[in-house]
């Protein structure tokens, strides 16, 4: 059960961007409510990657505070500050 603890933890501490550190949370804290959820390793596991993915989204919209994502009249995509 340590080394669980210790892989889940390991992510947290060396992460640096706010996206990398959101995954991190996300997967640890999907895995636990996955595994508690359906008493099973398969739930921890899908707990894990809809965690990842979320946390990773809510920290990359952090990590570019004030700029937006707009279209072009192509249908290009461009960041730029927000209006």
């Amino acid at each position: 059960m340590k080394a669980v603890a210790v892989a889940l933890l390991l992510p947290l501490v060396a992460s640096c961007t706010a996206t990398e550190r959101g995954a991190s949370i996300g997967a640890a804290s999907g895995a636990v409510i996955g595994g508690v959820a359906t008493n099973s390793w398969g739930g921890a596991a899908v707990g894990a990657v809809g965690g990842g993915v979320i946390g990773a989204l809510i920290g990359q919209s952090h990590e570019r505070r004030g700029y937006c994502i707009y279209r072009d009249r192509y249908g290009h995509r461009y960041e730029a500050r927000c209006r």
